[in-house]
């Protein structure tokens, strides 16, 4: 018989990474790279070029692999993709004293 876990929706997490909420919002963040540079019908050379990235580097990126990638390169990416960046800072809703990043894509 096959145990099914239930997700927390984080991945990261349930595979017990320590890293799991940058992991996350990096995974987040490079998923929208992806779906904007296809939509574009973008090659990942032509791409690299806008985002100022080697193409191998935004290669392994877009494959998951984007641990020598900080948060705030992958931000200005998507500046250089047309994108408006907010970074909102606000009181947690938990009881915890830890806050949590999440990312949030609008339009």
């Amino acid at each position: 018989m096959i145990e099914i876990e239930e997700s927390t929706g984080n991945v990261y997490a349930d595979l017990g990474m320590e890293d799991a909420d940058e992991m996350m919002v990096k995974a987040q963040l490079a998923t929208k790279i992806g779906e904007i540079i296809d939509g574009r019908n973008w090659s990942q050379q032509q791409a690299a070029e806008v985002l100022g990235i080697s193409q191998p580097k935004l290669s392994k990126m877009l494959r998951g692999q984007f641990r020598g990638i900080s948060e705030s390169k992958m931000l200005d990416c998507l500046a250089r993709l047309g994108r408006d960046v907010q970074i909102v800072v606000g009181p947690t809703n938990h009881a915890a004293s830890v806050g949590h990043v999440t990312v949030v894509f609008s339009g």
